[in-house]
């Protein structure tokens, strides 16, 4: 291939990358709670409407996390997206890694089935497992459903190490944006 069409094919390439890489942030940004991005970009959270009545029953399993920090917790962790993965393998609209999944699923639905898929499933599951991480980050000092939403994030095993929110980016991330939507998260 020629030295100016190889110039030029890498430069396409370079152009097309950036480009891809901002579409794809401004949209994550724009999305009412995507798992890639913070706050949303247009107004507060909202639940989508055949989601409000499974969270509610669903916060319900564990009273220590308020539903609008529960509702807060699943919409940054997938956007309410069912059929989301991350980088990391974490599937489904609580973003269950399978080991975790294996562990603490549960059949929120009743239908004889523990599905990663079923937004019943997992959403049950959620609020199943912040319960679980709160009897075992229970002796940790400071705020209760700070370091249960940590230990949904990095594990419990590391609340405890480190006596409260890990200090992962990731981890304090994740709790700052959670308990900030969840003040404007509307069910």
């Amino acid at each position: 291939m020629p030295r100016r069409r190889r110039r030029a094919t890498a430069v396409v390439a370079g152009v097309a990358a950036v480009a891809m890489l901002a579409g794809g942030a401004l949209a994550g940004a724009a999305l009412a709670g995507g798992a890639r991005s913070g706050a949303p970009l247009f107004g507060p959270d909202e639940v989508p409407q055949e989601y409000r009545a499974l969270v509610k029953q669903a916060a319900k399993r564990c009273p220590a996390v308020p539903v609008k920090v529960f509702a807060a917790q699943l919409a940054q962790e997938s956007g309410w997206d069912s059929t989301a993965v991350s980088r990391a393998g974490a599937q489904g609209i609580a973003q269950f890694m399978p080991q975790t999944w294996n562990q603490y699923g549960i059949d929120g639905d009743g239908d004889g089935d523990t599905d990663v898929w079923s937004p019943a499933d997992a959403i049950h599951s959620a609020a199943e497992l912040n319960c679980i991480n709160r009897d075992l980050v229970r002796s940790v000092p400071g705020d209760r459903v700070t370091n249960i939403l940590a230990a949904y994030n990095a594990g419990h095993s590391a609340v405890q190490r480190y006596g409260g929110v890990p200090p992962f980016p990731e981890t304090e991330a994740y709790v700052e944006r959670i308990l900030q939507r969840a003040q404007d998260i509307r069910l």
